[in-house]
Formats: C-alpha cells, structure tokens, sequence
C-alpha cells in the first residue's frame, strides 16, 4: 500500500508539473490582465509618471448609461450581429447541403469557400475598402459603368448605412466557410437509415430537412449560432480599418468605442468599464441562447 501510494503521489507531481506552464500562462496573460482591467475600470486612470489615479468606484460604468456615443455603438454593434450572423448561418447551411451532395470535387469546393476565414482581417477588410471606394471601386464601376444600375457613384463608406452594409458584406463573405465545415462535418455524421426510414415514411426533401437534419444538428447549430454572435460583438478591425467609426461615429461599434476611448485619447479608466459591460453583456447573451435553444424541439 505504501509503494502504491508513494507512486501516485509521483504521477500528481509530475502531472502538476507538467501543468505548471500552462497554469502560469494562464494567471500572466489572462487572468491577471482580467483583474488588472476591472482595477484600472474603478479608477480615472492616469497614465502620467508621478500622478496619481483617482478611485471614482461605479462612475465609468454610469457614465457609459448616459453615453450617446455607447448607445449608438451598441445599435451598431447589435444590428451587425442581427444580419451577419442570420446571414452566415442560412449561406453556410446552404453550402454545405450543396456540399454534402455532391459526389466529386467536395474537398476542392471545402478548400474554396474556406479560403476567407483564413485570409488575414486586415487584407480582406483593405481590399473589400477597395471595392467600395466612392471613385475608383469595383462596386461602383460596375453598377455605373457596367450594369448601368445607378446614375452616380454611391458614396458606400461616406454614407453611414451604405457604409453599415459594406462592413457587413464582409463579415458574412468571410464567416462563411467557418460554419459551412462545421455544418458540413455534422451532416457526415448522420446515419442514412434515418433518411431512408423518412423516406418511407413519405417525407419529401424539405420534409427530411425539417424532421431529421435539423433535430440531428441541433448542438451544432447551437454551437455555431453562439460563436458566431460572440463574434459579432467583438466586431473591430473592418470598422477600425474601412471606416474608424466615421462619420461622426455612426458606424461606431463597441469595441472600435472602447479602443478609442483607451488608446486615443488615453481614458483608460472609461475603455476599461466598456470591455467589462461588453463582456457581460456577451456572457448573458450566450447563456440566454444555450438555454433558449436546450428546449426540445416541437415539430
């Protein structure tokens, strides 16, 4: 009994030896930033050498309620997430149904419409500000000089809707793929007697949809609609790098706010009380959906 315990102690010192850079990653970079953050959100923070930060408890956070400008950026931010997550959903569905039926060339079309998600940010946010450029973009020329759709060049990134609608092009071309593999791998993992018992049942193809490959992919949909509307929220480098919130901050976003406020004009005690209520926010959000959609499923 006693070599026995003597060698599971060995197995917890080595296990927890082999956890210790992780652990020590973990408390550096994570959680002592987390804390540091909320420290820095009670104070007007001051980032002067000899001068001191003044404790101003719950006001950043009171201030960001009679903020406008916060305001505007959660419409903005919510609007984003309201059609770019729908959109990447029903699209990637779409695909990977497309996919999943045809015999040949699914790992070659897999690669092509995956292609996006890993293309940098900055590159796809930078060409599609290309491509929307009010004079020499591609939109512009092909609805005017092309298809012969418009009169005049439309001002996309000038004008706050148009601008809105350019920033969320891009982030539905871009998610695409990343749900389409997910969706894609779930539909491979369904068995085909449950089609084929549907089928004799006399279901038809929307019938099959609607009574096995939903029910079947429920986690998954579960999973990606979560992800995805935590994405949405933490929208930042196509804002930052198509419009930087302009104009006059109507295409602000949450995070572009919080950047600006902290690294922009050095309210470090402001942005840091806006990631706070953004990553609250985005907590209550994801546990409102995963308890929402646990729901058995009435058909």
């Amino acid at each position: 009994m006693r070599n026995r315990g003597s060698l599971h102690a060995q197995r917890l010192r080595a296990a927890y030896l082999f956890m210790l850079p992780g652990v020590a990653l973990f408390l550096i970079f994570y959680l002592y930033p987390l804390i540091q953050a909320l420290r820095i959100s009670l104070y007007e923070w001051s980032i002067m050498p000899g001068q001191d930060s003044r404790f101003v408890g719950a006001a950043n956070y009171l201030r960001a309620l009679r903020d406008p400008i916060f305001w505007l950026s959660m419409r903005n931010t919510v609007l984003y997430t309201a059609v770019t997550v729908p959109g990447q959903m029903i699209l990637a569905m779409l695909v990977a149904l497309a996919l999943h039926a045809i015999p040949r060339g699914r790992v070659l079309f897999r690669t092509l419409y995956y292609l996006p998600v890993i293309t940098s940010w900055v590159v796809a946010a930078l060409l599609f500000k290309f491509l929307f450029h009010s004079q020499g973009g591609l939109i512009n020329y092909l609805l005017v000089d092309v298809l012969h759709l418009a009169d005049r060049y439309i001002p996309w990134l000038q004008n706050p809707e148009t601008a809105l609608i350019a920033i969320m092009t891009l982030g539905i071309w871009k998610g695409i793929g990343w749900s389409m593999v997910i969706f894609l791998a779930a539909l491979q993992d369904i068995p085909l007697e449950l089609y084929e018992a549907a089928a004799l049942d006399g279901a038809g193809r929307w019938g099959r949809f609607r009574y096995v490959t939903l029910p079947m992919m429920r986690p998954t949909v579960i999973f990606v609609l979560v992800m995805l509307v935590i994405g949405g929220f933490n929208v930042f480098l196509p804002v930052y790098l198509m419009t930087g919130g302009a104009p006059m901050h109507r295409t602000e976003t949450l995070l572009t706010y919080m950047y600006n406020e902290a690294f922009n004009f050095l309210d470090f005690g402001y942005g840091a009380a806006l990631s706070y209520m953004l990553a609250a926010l985005i907590f209550l959000l994801s546990l409102f959906q995963i308890k929402l959609l646990r729901r058995p499923m009435e058909l």
